[in-house]
């Protein structure tokens, strides 16, 4: 059974950090790019980051560059997202995606909001 875990959201003040986390298992971890999405209540699910399967490389959205971090454990089939320098605008429900061929899966999400 395939599942994604993802854990980490919470409230934070603007300019404070949080670190989320996808435990997974079910699926071979290590052959699948992990990514990280957002979603806004009545928007399109974004695209934050990115990482390969062995994680050598790694790409962002515009809007997080140098703020945001994605990275894994294979030894733990985890990855995570470092999320420095948050802004109202980061407010969202955050997903972890697994990808490999046709395969697709998804978490079940955690909320992140940004507020004084």
């Amino acid at each position: 059974q395939v599942q994604l875990v993802e854990s980490g959201g919470g409230l934070v003040q603007p300019g404070g950090s949080l670190r989320l986390s996808c435990a997974t298992s079910g699926f071979t971890f290590k052959n699948y790019a992990m990514s990280w999405y957002r979603q806004v209540a009545g928007k399109e699910r974004e695209l934050v980051a990115t990482i390969t399967p062995y994680g050598d490389t790694t790409n962002y959205a515009d809007s997080v560059k140098g703020r945001f971090t994605i990275s894994r454990d294979n030894t733990k089939n985890t990855i995570y997202l470092q999320m420095n320098s948050l802004k109202s605008d980061d407010t969202a429900v955050y997903y972890c995606n697994a990808r490999w061929i046709r395969n697709n899966f998804w978490g079940q999400g955690t909320q992140v909001t940004v507020s004084s």
